[in-house]
């Protein structure tokens, strides 16, 4: 049951579609309700586009791009500038807010909001650094310039899991680059895109530069914006298949994609670790969100000498965690996004245990009201179980024991995916070692969380395609033009 704070921020919360910076309802009238999932009880109906608003969203990206993509540099960055500011100020009503919403303890939610900033500081600075360059070509005769220039309208596909972050993350740098933007959140968590939309509107974004559609009929909706000649470039975050899928959509108008898909991330710990440390980045590695990161650790691949040393300690730990609603104080494990997360995590832990891993702490669900799965450790996870081979999405820690380093390599990279890896050594020829051997697009050495606004974050193999962040992620959203001038001493 939400108290009064909990009601009176939900009803800030605007309810209709967000276009050409119009708030409006669905023309179908029809509608999406949003629930606790800490408590299954619906916290807020909205809108629920259409195909018909979706190409109205797209009607307005398109026809806001010119007048944004003419805009200068310094007055994009300091719009995004002011969004930040401003989220400073409301930093804990949209802590509170993705709480309720998807169910993650306030004090992570708090977290995600710094970090969800962060991205919006970090692009108004980039938007002013979109560089090309000038100079002779070999021959002497002529001059080469090379600029850059925004893609054009965008759709951006978020995902439940980290609402505020995953928009501002892809929001960020194309309206640095000067691109317009149809965004479509998940349908289970869209209240905090909403409520980023209105925050963009207060910091005086030209209506149509960001176009909120929020949707249970994502699959027409989507289709129908990635067929449209328009549209010129895709970022979607979610799972392998569905990016796939999109992928090929895509490849019929030759549209620019950033693909951040799904991962299978191996935690190696050597014999010569800090414990300390590889128990206290492996909880944060694996706990993090309740499990329900893309960067999250599926694989805890432990030399065999400190093995059974590493499982006491984290299962010490995990025992200790307080479950209950994310609001409460101390929680550490809060609810799964829906009970279909909980069903797929039950029945990943069955097949191992059925396989021959031992159960150490949790295996199963809470019974009580909301999607909690109980904070669970395996340990001799035996090969070809289903757990090292899928993305648990869920607070499950699974342990594999491993002899020497070519083994833990080979374990870690006998996977399709390639999004992140985390290693623990006190040998820093070691550590190189790592870097150069795991197939992954990013690495923690000695550290449980890699993520950074300033970094690029993205993945190999079927992990994706393209970065989000660092210097290299406003590139996702602009293009390059070469121009040959005549030798102007001819």
């Amino acid at each position: 049951m939400t108290d009064e704070r909990e009601t009176d921020l939900l009803a800030t919360v605007p309810d209709g579609l967000f276009i050409g910076g119009d708030w409006r309802a669905a023309s179908g009238g029809e509608t999406l309700d949003v629930a606790d999932p800490a408590t299954g009880e619906v916290v807020k109906t909205i809108a629920s586009a259409s195909v018909a608003d979706g190409v109205a969203a797209l009607d307005a990206a398109d026809a806001a791009f010119p007048a944004w993509a003419a805009t200068p540099a310094r007055e994009r960055a300091e719009i995004l500038r002011r969004a930040f500011d401003l989220l400073q100020e409301r930093k804990e009503d949209f802590a509170l807010l993705m709480t309720l919403e998807m169910g993650k303890p306030l004090a992570e939610a708090r977290g995600e909001v710094a970090y969800g900033g962060e991205f919006l500081r970090w692009f108004s600075e980039e938007a002013v650094r979109a560089n090309g360059r000038y100079g002779a070509n070999p021959e002497g005769t002529g001059r080469m310039i090379v600029t850059q220039h925004p893609v054009g309208p965008c759709f951006l596909i978020t995902p439940w899991n980290f609402p505020l972050a995953m928009a501002t993350r892809k929001i960020a740098p194309a309206l640095a680059a000067g691109c317009t933007v149809v965004v479509k959140p998940a349908a289970l968590t869209p209240l905090t895109t909403l409520a980023f939309a209105k925050l963009l509107e207060d910091a005086g974004l030209p209506a149509g530069v960001v176009n909120v559609v929020t949707t249970r009929s994502s699959g027409p909706l989507s289709d129908a914006i990635i067929a449209d000649p328009r549209l010129r470039k895709l970022s979607f975050t979610g799972s392998t298949p569905v990016g796939v899928s999109l992928l090929e959509k895509a490849a019929k108008g030759v549209l620019r994609t950033s693909m951040e898909l799904g991962g299978n991330a191996p935690f190696i710990v050597f014999d010569d670790a800090d414990l300390d440390k590889a128990v206290e980045g492996a909880i944060a590695a694996k706990f993090r969100n309740i499990g329900q990161a893309c960067t999250a650790a599926n694989r805890f691949i432990v030399q065999r000498a400190v093995v059974e040393e590493f499982a006491r300690r984290v299962t010490e730990r995990v025992e200790s965690f307080r479950v209950g609603r994310g609001t409460e104080e101390g929680v550490i494990i809060g609810p799964l996004i829906d009970d279909k997360a909980v069903a797929k995590t039950g029945e990943l832990v069955k097949d191992a245990v059925g396989r021959g891993a031992t159960l150490r702490a949790g295996g199963e669900p809470i019974d009580r009201p909301g999607s909690f799965f109980a904070a669970t450790v395996l340990s001799d996870v035996p090969a070809g179980s289903e757990i090292l081979r899928e993305e648990i999405f869920g607070p499950v820690l699974a342990i594999v024991p491993f002899d020497d380093e070519d083994d833990a390599v080979r374990i870690a990279n006998d996977t399709e995916y390639g999004l992140v890896s985390y290693v623990y050594t006190e040998s820093l020829s070691r550590g190189q070692r790592m870097i150069e051997r795991l197939q992954t697009g990013m690495m923690g050495l000695n550290v449980g969380v890699v993520s950074n606004a300033a970094a690029p974050f993205g993945g190999w193999k079927m992990s994706g395609l393209g970065r989000e962040g660092g210097a290299e992620g406003i590139h996702e959203y602009l293009q390059t033009k070469y121009t040959l001038t005549a030798n102007p001493f001819a």
